[in-house]
């Protein structure tokens, strides 16, 4: 295939399909890759599921699993028509999943691969969902059936009832993200049908359809049943499966049979479509095809007829080696075979060699995409708006010029006339080697022949200069000096060339959507928060990205250097691309960091952001091992940052640089590009910093030996805060009650402020993690609110609000949580995380934190004393900020803690300076209206005596309104955080560990070494079964990340590379042993002795992070020691 032909298949969309290679770690995706690229004559067909030709990483080849998505363009000719298939393989693992991520972006379909053994696994769900978000449509291969016989040594039967549970499985994931989309869409449509009636009805619009007429009854049923549901599961009768066994080359489809069957029995094929595969036999003597086949205790039709055949071809020649018998297979099936192969010692050579030409499996994957997989004209509007609905902005909120872009995604146009729209998923770093125009190219016979003849030249011209330098002695020495710089220059220029090829460029994984890009073109380059409405009111009307434009935020202009063809390891240079393509473009490096959305009309939305399954949790700080080469490493963790779509660069506020991985196989491969590629330098690497989380507990009603507590535990526990409180600075103005509630005035007397910490429900905790970006949203509507600015909120947004509200209205119930949602002050840390400041000041009314819920402002119904405590208002929220920040048991950040503030009170000469200073300030605006800045300064230099004092307060107050409120702020600030972390400390401490979930499959005899391994790390198993028809047990535990490193490595060790974990970062758990336990009661003395020396996990943990962070260690370095004792002391 050659590159005019395939340059004419991208401007006909119809025929080219975009789809990636989905699956779990090890189920064959790039060894079906390597058979469909081989198709092409691209490698060779022995060496096909051997090669890993997409796996062009070294460290990929070592290892054997792929570490990122890489895309090749493949020519497939299915019945008259030709195709192009942009084909992408994605990695399997857990650690790589952000790679699937920018993969299925780009695609409108998706092949998904399941080993026949193995079945559906945790990955395999995982990617079933991207797919499923991303709204593209999926086709099924089962693959490695080969094991079934070589392995497990299954009958065909048996085989039969293992690929129909692994379909039930597929279509029972599938099945379920579909009733929950359905459900989604049903309940959205009743409430909006609904709210009309229910106003007019008297009834409050939070209210469920029918709670006012004492309905209670409803029947979710109804939307599944109305709904379409037919071409949504996988079936063989349908022709989205394809059963195959990449490694030995094969696979078949049940049309296949069909079509082979029809002619031979005489038989339609259409019914053979719908028999093949089901509960359907064939009967000899009526030679018809029967229902029933189970009941009857026949054999199925698709045993018959296709299992059984291929059952006995791998029992003649891998099994018996039969001669005799393959001679006739061959003969019977037509297919040649050569000498060498069938010599060949290794049975399998020659199973290849028959079955890849029998049933080879590149026909029919590629057979199927091209029937069952949309194309590019066949988006649907649903993705379109989903795609161009970023954060809490809807599609019919957009502006109408970008809502009409709708048309060009869908038209999938590449006129001239139409806008160009790209977006890119991810930078490639790439060797600048790699790059076409930097490829050694061979020469012609022309070019040959031309730089022989600048040889002989060359030679003539040296041969000159050194007859006439030695026929003229005073002028050889200017002679000799003028080729010495001749040849210094060669050799820096060498060098140049050197540094120029070993420099990382990057390339854009893109695909175009609209319109044509043409290399060298000019387009608007689209930030994530980038604005429309705002861009169309800036920007003049019809404008392009080559003229001179005033500045929007979030929009910049660049170049396309350069635009090229993806084929795997390789680039091949276009001039140009047209929709509904992928491709690859230079030149994005300054202008995009990770991932962006390219178009030529400012109107254009920006995607919304990428769907991560994978959350980066491990951390590591970074040096380099020579201090002068610190720059170098600045530069390789900026590269590092902007090559993988999932690593987070940080720089703490200590200096430390802070590499963030997805996990332990990632980091490796991040450190080694770091090391390798980017900086180029030797590093130090940190152990992996371990991140924690502080919590407060219930006080517990049993001591660590199960005795219940009597009162004089929780004596000892606050007689210990108040000798804490007492050593502090804070000693005269702290004051804690038996209750847990902490007083604390500050240093200046005028301000004191009580606070009692209450552990949060879990539910409720979880929510709030879970809520993070809508409380983000929350807080940003209520920022504008505050500052006067009109905001406009999308309806969806409004009901996600309202939901939140609900939850947790309806989680925190009670008598202490009574009207504690309305009383919400703010959440923390950054003012979205999971803990919660609660107003409980008697008498202050404050906006709520919901008032973009209601119509009415409640801002101006405060009273006067009120409004004063309102200006101090954010010193308290900025000290509960702070204060979850760092906790105080080792400075990490809070979690699933409440704040109630029960007294604020602020002396009067405090309030009465700020209410005059407020009062100068209007009559100084009345009487200047316009003398601000400048003329403020100016009015203070024409007075007659003016005062320093007064000039300098008018300055503060024009420069920042913060700083009138004077010491009182700062001061209440330092207090609200320090009485937090103090009432923090009047309870039951615990940390929190973050926890994976690790799903591991062994067999029954290494099963209790699993145990043995997960047991030593603090592992709990929560359930295992065995899969049923195999061997395999499948156990899914809970792992902390603190005891992770090293986990695969000695799982693979112990169990000899029978047992492979993947581990997913799942959620956080409180360590129930308390930290700072002591043995008090004589229960607890007996038990554990007086020194209580048995591990403290949780003491351990923390420990190691004061260790790691500077802080105070309470540890003893000597213990049991003993004077020495010498002779003459003996006598």
């Amino acid at each position: 295939m050659g590159l005019e032909n395939i340059r004419a298949l991208q401007r006909n969309p119809a025929n080219t399909r975009n789809l990636c290679i989905l699956a779990h770690v090890d189920h064959g995706k790039t060894s079906l890759a390597d058979c469909l690229v081989a198709s092409n004559g691209i490698i060779s067909t022995r060496l096909a599921g051997k090669l890993r030709y997409l796996d062009s990483r070294q460290d990929e080849q070592l290892r054997g699993i792929t570490m990122k998505s890489s895309a090749i363009s493949l020519h497939h000719r299915h019945g008259e028509q030709d195709f192009l298939i942009n084909l992408i393989d994605s990695p399997g693992h857990v650690d790589f999943s952000s790679e699937v991520s920018t993969a299925v972006r780009l695609c409108d379909g998706a092949i998904v691969v399941v080993d026949a053994v193995e079945g559906v696994c945790p990955q395999t769900q995982a990617v079933l969902r991207q797919a499923w978000l991303e709204n593209i449509k999926p086709v099924l291969v089962i693959n490695k059936i080969d094991r079934l016989i070589v392995e497990l040594k299954l009958t065909p039967q048996e085989a039969y009832r293992q690929l129909q549970q692994i379909l039930q499985q597929v279509n029972a994931v599938t099945g379920t993200l579909f009733t929950s989309k359905v459900l989604e869409e049903r309940a959205e449509k009743d409430r909006e049908v609904g709210e009309e009636p229910r106003e007019e009805l008297g009834e409050e619009p939070g209210e469920e359809p029918g709670e006012a007429a004492g309905e209670q009854i409803y029947d979710w049923s109804a939307g599944l049943e109305q709904v379409d549901d037919s071409n949504l599961y996988f079936s063989p009768d349908q022709g989205n499966v394809v059963f195959a066994s990449a490694v030995d080359g094969w696979g078949f489809s049940v049309q296949q049979f069909a079509l082979i069957y029809s002619q031979r029995m005489g038989v339609r094929r259409e019914v053979l479509l719908k028999t093949l595969w089901g509960d359907f036999y064939l009967d000899a003597r009526a030679r018809r095809i029967m229902k029933g086949a189970q009941a009857r205790g026949k054999k199925p039709l698709f045993v018959q007829l296709v299992l059984d055949n291929i059952w006995s071809l791998y029992d003649a020649v891998v099994t018996r080696r039969d001669q005799q018998k393959v001679e006739k297979v061959v003969s019977s099936l037509g297919v040649k075979v050569l000498p060498r192969d069938s010599r060949h010692s290794d049975p399998k050579v020659l199973l290849h060699a028959i079955l890849s030409q029998w049933l080879p499996v590149s026909q029919a994957v590629l057979s199927m995409v091209c029937e069952k997989l949309p194309s590019p004209l066949d988006m649907t509007p649903e993705r379109v708006e989903r795609l161009m609905s970023v954060g809490s902005r809807q599609f019919d909120s957009l502006p109408e010029e970008t809502q009409a872009l709708k048309r060009a995604f869908l038209q999938c146009s590449s006129g001239g006339d139409v806008p160009t729209i790209v977006f890119v998923s991810k930078m490639v770093a790439m060797d600048a080697k790699a790059l076409p125009q930097n490829r050694p190219r061979p020469l012609t016979q022309q070019q040959l022949a031309q730089r022989r003849e600048q040889a002989r030249r060359r030679h003539a011209e040296r041969m000159a200069a050194d007859s006439s330098v030695e026929s003229t002695a005073p002028g050889g020495q200017p002679a000799s000096l003028s080729a010495d710089q001749m040849e210094a220059l060669t050799l820096t220029d060498s060098k140049l060339e050197e540094e120029e090829e070993q420099k990382e460029v990057f390339v854009a994984f893109a695909r175009v959507y609209s319109g044509t890009v043409k290399r060298g073109d000019r387009v608007f380059v689209l930030g994530p928060k980038y604005d429309p409405a705002q861009g169309l009111s800036t920007l003049p009307q019809g404008c392009r990205p080559t003229d001179d434009l005033p500045e929007v935020p979030h929009l910049s202009c660049c170049s396309l250097d350069s635009l090229y063809l993806l084929m795997g390891r390789e680039l091949v240079e276009l001039d140009e691309v047209p929709a509904g393509n992928v491709l690859g473009i230079r030149g994005l490096e300054d202008c995009v960091q990770k991932s962006a959305t390219l178009s030529t009309s400012p109107a254009c939305s920006p995607f919304i952001p990428l769907n991560f399954e994978a959350t980066p949790i491990v951390r590591v700080a970074i040096e380099p091992k020579h201090p002068g080469e610190m720059p170098k490493l600045v530069q390789g963790m900026r590269l590092l940052n902007q090559a993988d779509p999932c690593a987070e660069v940080l720089i703490l506020e200590t200096g430390e640089h802070v590499l963030v991985t997805a996990g332990e196989v990632h980091l490796q491969r991040c450190l080694d590009d770091l090391r390798d590629r980017f900086a180029k330098i030797e590093i130090s690497v940190s152990k992996p910093i371990i991140p924690f989380r502080e919590t407060v507990v219930r006080p517990p009603k049993v001591d660590m030996v199960n005795e219940e507590l009597g009162k004089q535990q929780k004596v000892a526990i606050i007689h210990q805060v108040k000798d804490e409180g007492s050593q502090g600075r804070l000693s005269d103005t702290l004051q804690v009650d038996p209750n847990g509630l902490v007083t604390l005035t500050t240093p200046n007397r005028l301000a004191t402020v009580s606070i009692r910490a209450i552990p949060l429900p879990k539910e409720v905790t979880d929510l709030l993690e879970s809520s993070t970006e809508l409380i983000r949203t929350l807080e940003q509507i209520n920022m504008s609110l505050r500052e006067g600015r009109r905001v406009d909120v999308g309806l969806r947004t409004l009901e996600a609000i309202a939901g939140l509200k609900t939850q947790l209205e309806s989680l925190l119930q009670g008598r202490k949580w009574r009207n504690a949602v309305e009383r919400i002050w703010s959440f923390g840390p950054r003012r979205y995380g999971p803990n919660i400041l609660l107003n409980s000041v008697e008498g202050y009314q404050r906006p709520s934190v919901w008032q973009c819920l209601s119509k009415a402002d409640l801002t101006g119904e405060a009273g006067p004393h009120c409004t004063a405590l309102r200006d101090f208002d954010n010193s308290i929220i900025s000290g509960f900020q702070l204060a979850t920040l760092s906790g105080p048991m080792c400075e990490e950040p809070l979690m699933g803690v409440c704040f109630s503030v029960e007294r604020w009170d602020i002396q009067a000469s405090t309030l009465a300076p700020h209410q005059e200073s407020l009062e100068k300030d209007s009559l100084a605006q009345e009487a200047f209206p316009n003398s601000q800045g400048e003329a403020g300064t100016e009015m203070c230099s024409h007075m007659e005596d003016p005062s320093p004092e007064l000039c300098q307060t008018r300055s503060r107050q024009e420069s920042a309104p913060a700083a009138r409120y004077g010491q009182v702020s700062g001061q209440l600030i330092a207090a609200v955080k320090e009485a937090c972390r103090q009432a923090f400390q009047a309870q039951p401490q615990r940390l929190m560990a973050a926890m994976y979930t690790c799903e591991i499959m062994a067999t029954a005899d290494v099963l209790g070494r699993v145990y043995g391994v997960l047991g030593k790390r603090e592992g709990r198993v929560l359930h295992d079964e065995m899969k049923e028809g195999t061997d395999m047990f499948v156990i899914k535990a809970v792992l902390p990340v603190a005891e992770s490193f090293g986990f695969a490595d000695e799982i693979r060790k112990r169990t000899s590379g029978l047992a492979s974990p993947q581990l997913v970062f799942s959620h956080w758990e409180v360590i129930s042993s308390d930290p700072y336990w002591v043995p008090t009661t004589e229960e607890e003395y007996l038990h554990f002795g007086e020194k209580a020396d048995s591990a403290n996990q949780a003491l351990k943990y923390m420990n190691a992070v004061r260790r790691r962070k500077g802080l105070y260690v309470e540890e003893k370095i000597v213990e049991h020691a003993e004077k020495q004792r010498t002779l003459s002391k003996n006598k």
